[in-house]
């Protein structure tokens, strides 16, 4: 017996991408907004977040590269520390897109931090350049997370 045949996932993959609300599509139009003001010199991945908040409000965010790679902040992370400075405490809906081929799909630290300020009822919208998007719950994206 091999280690693969014991291993089941309890994630469905790949996602398969869907036709988005107008408010869906709103959010997912800023990201694409936000991508273009990334600084990032070193990679040329341009990434693009937009969070709503529980009350409505919107925050912006890019990757911010650095010459010392561990010093830089994703766009999904940019866009929550923002939020949290603004005094938001819950991420009612997160969009996320790069131009890649199929819909972006978050690092595991902007997991944890995406699942820091969600709940079971929070809508996460990935996304490509393309067009190509999936709306995902936080137990997809990290089934195992840290809870409190």
């Amino acid at each position: 017996m091999t280690t693969d045949s014991l291993i089941k996932s309890p994630v469905k993959s790949p996602f398969e991408p869907c036709k988005l609300t107008t408010g869906q599509q709103s959010i997912l139009d800023r990201a694409i907004s936000a991508s273009k003001r990334a600084y990032c010199p070193y990679s040329h991945f341009s990434v693009g977040a937009c969070v709503e908040d529980e009350n409505g409000n919107f925050y912006e965010g890019c990757n911010v590269e650095n010459a010392s790679y561990g010093l830089t902040n994703c766009a999904e992370r940019t866009a929550i520390f923002s939020g949290v400075a603004s005094g938001m405490r819950k991420i009612r809906t997160i969009a996320i897109v790069a131009d890649t081929p199929n819909p972006v799909s978050p690092c595991g630290a902007c997991r944890q931090v995406i699942s820091e300020f969600s709940d079971k009822n929070t809508v996460i919208i990935l996304a490509n350049m393309k067009g190509s998007a999936v709306v995902i719950s936080l137990k997809d994206i990290l089934p195992y997370g840290f809870d409190l």
